[in-house]
């Protein structure tokens, strides 16, 4: 896991398996974006992982837990 903090604002990377097209980005973007305290999400399907900005109290536990329910799995990237 990827962490930048920057003015009330945190920036997290998250590994992502199981994405396989367009619709697996648009899913998993969805779900985290949907998590409270997030602010955006971006999935990059090449690289297999979720750049997310978000509140420095959202819960990464709530963000990863989003991800694996939408039927993907989180984890730090390696």
């Amino acid at each position: 896991m990827l962490h930048k903090r920057a003015m009330g604002q945190t920036e997290t990377v998250l590994a992502v398996r199981g994405m396989t097209c367009g619709n697996c980005v648009r899913h998993v973007e969805e779900a985290v974006r949907a998590v409270p305290g997030v602010h955006s999400a971006s999935a990059d399907l090449r690289a297999g992982t979720v750049r997310i900005s978000h509140a420095p109290d959202a819960s990464l536990d709530a963000i990863a837990a989003a991800i694996d329910e939408a039927g993907y799995q989180a984890s730090p990237p390696v």
